[in-house]
């Protein structure tokens, strides 16, 4: 291990790369502390405090941010929803999905329009923000001119806050390791680690009972790395054979492959999409409303705005469409990244074959309804580890913040991190990153 790091450190680039990120995660981290002005800070922690739910896992995800109700409050929410939004559009809008097409250029142009969206929807969660927890500003900025003045500064900070992170989430991407928007919330969800660590070891003071509970946590949540690991790893492989060709003078004998088609080929994506997507009409409703939701449309908040409060039929409704947007974000994800009919095109004019396949059409439909059935499993995996810790808050006492969610999370970004490095390593004729040798 000592020899694999020398390895990495060694590599110019590489380092460069790593101290570049880590660096920015540093800023990241110190911007999670610094409180939009005005808020009455320690009246609102103890609010957060008695909440779970909904507003923990905002928390977490955001590395503590929410707590504090600093300028990053509303982590990469925004940006995420907005890219959603401009990939679903592209379906529908042939001038966008031209543009997606057309190289750097044309997602030059699409990340253009993303960061307008952003910002547009931006202003609106940080106005639903500040209709609900505008309560909590100090008293001089609830009434008279006052009030104009901290609005506007309330929901200009969050705003700023959304936009740089943003920008931070761009820089780790363009000259970093990893992505930038994934490894924002991969931090964000680490830095609780030692919290959530701190409780265990508190609750397994107060008893036996108490002992065998904190056991069984940390023995279901090894469980779950281990199955996160092995799903994220594994993959349906379709063989390929190329018959023999003739380019000019030589010829090239025929040779055996497969195509590899991962079970998670959309990795920890569809859950954040998924999570941005149920913290939205929440905001929606408060602006709105004005912070104040009754009849139908209170009904409507409270299936958003689950907490371990919650009654059951809350957290079930909020259950069923926490899976449904994960597994239709899953399948939307696999779209855009796996095109059955170019993969076929592509082997055909390459003479390759799958065996016992015809060419062409016969060839795309074989591969779609494998793709199908890959993605189905994948999709459910993480709809149910994602959805089973809110379900248990319903039937148990305990508040299950740090749950299959942010471990399903962890764990994806950590494997695509250090698969990153990987090729990096192995590009520049070094040993492996996570080889044995």
């Amino acid at each position: 291990m000592l020899q694999t790091i020398k390895n990495i450190f060694s590599v110019k680039d590489i380092r460069k790369k790593l101290l570049f990120t880590l660096f920015i995660i540093l800023l990241y981290r110190v911007g999670t502390f610094i409180t939009v002005p005005g808020i009455d800070k320690v009246m609102f922690m103890d609010q957060i405090d008695t909440t779970g739910g909904l507003l923990g896992t905002i928390n977490l995800i955001s590395g503590g941010a929410f707590s504090n109700f600093s300028i990053f409050a509303m982590t990469i929410g925004p940006y995420i929803t907005a890219s959603i939004v401009l990939n679903l559009l592209q379906i529908v809008i042939p001038s966008l999905e031209k543009l997606a097409k057309e190289g750097e250029e044309g997602r030059k142009k699409l990340n253009k329009y993303t960061k307008w969206l952003t910002i547009a929807l931006g202003m609106v969660e940080a106005l639903g923000l500040y209709l609900t927890y505008k309560k909590f500003l100090l008293p001089e900025l609830q009434t008279g001119i006052g009030a104009i003045f901290g609005g506007i500064l309330f929901v200009s900070s969050l705003m700023a806050g959304t936009a740089l992170l943003t920008w931070l989430g761009d820089k780790i991407t363009e000259y970093g390791v990893g992505n930038g928007i994934s490894v924002i919330v991969f931090v964000g969800i680490i830095s609780r680690v030692p919290d959530a660590a701190v409780s265990l070891f508190k609750m397994a003071q107060n008893g036996i009972t108490q002992t065998l509970i904190v056991v069984a946590i940390i023995v279901a949540m090894v469980i779950v790395i281990a199955g996160v690991i092995y799903v994220q790893q594994a993959e349906r492989r379709i063989p390929v054979n190329y018959a023999k060709r003739v380019v000019g003078r030589k010829m090239y004998s025929g040779q055996n492959t497969h195509i590899p088609i991962k079970v998670a080929m959309a990795g920890v994506m569809p859950i954040i999409f998924a999570m941005s997507f149920m913290m939205f009409p929440s905001m929606i409703i408060n602006l709105c409303t004005k912070g104040n939701p009754t009849g139908f449309w209170s009904i409507v908040n409270n299936i958003f705005s689950v907490s371990s409060n919650s009654q059951w039929y809350y957290l079930v409704s909020y259950s069923v469409i926490y899976m449904l947007l994960i597994i239709a974000f899953t399948f939307v994800y696999t779209l855009f990244m796996v095109n059955p009919v170019e993969i076929s095109n592509q082997l055909k004019k390459n003479g390759g074959f799958i065996p016992g396949i015809r060419a062409g059409i016969n060839t795309s439909d074989y591969i779609s309804k494998v793709l199908k059935y890959i993605t189905t499993f994948g999709a459910l995996f993480l709809a149910v580890i994602a959805v089973l810790p809110i379900l248990l808050q319903g039937v148990t006492t305990l508040s299950i913040t740090f749950g299959g969610t942010s471990v399903l999370i962890v764990v994806s970004v950590a494997l695509e991190i250090l698969k990153n490095i990987e090729t990096q390593m192995v590009s520049r004729h070094y040993t492996g990153f996570l080889s044995s040798k």
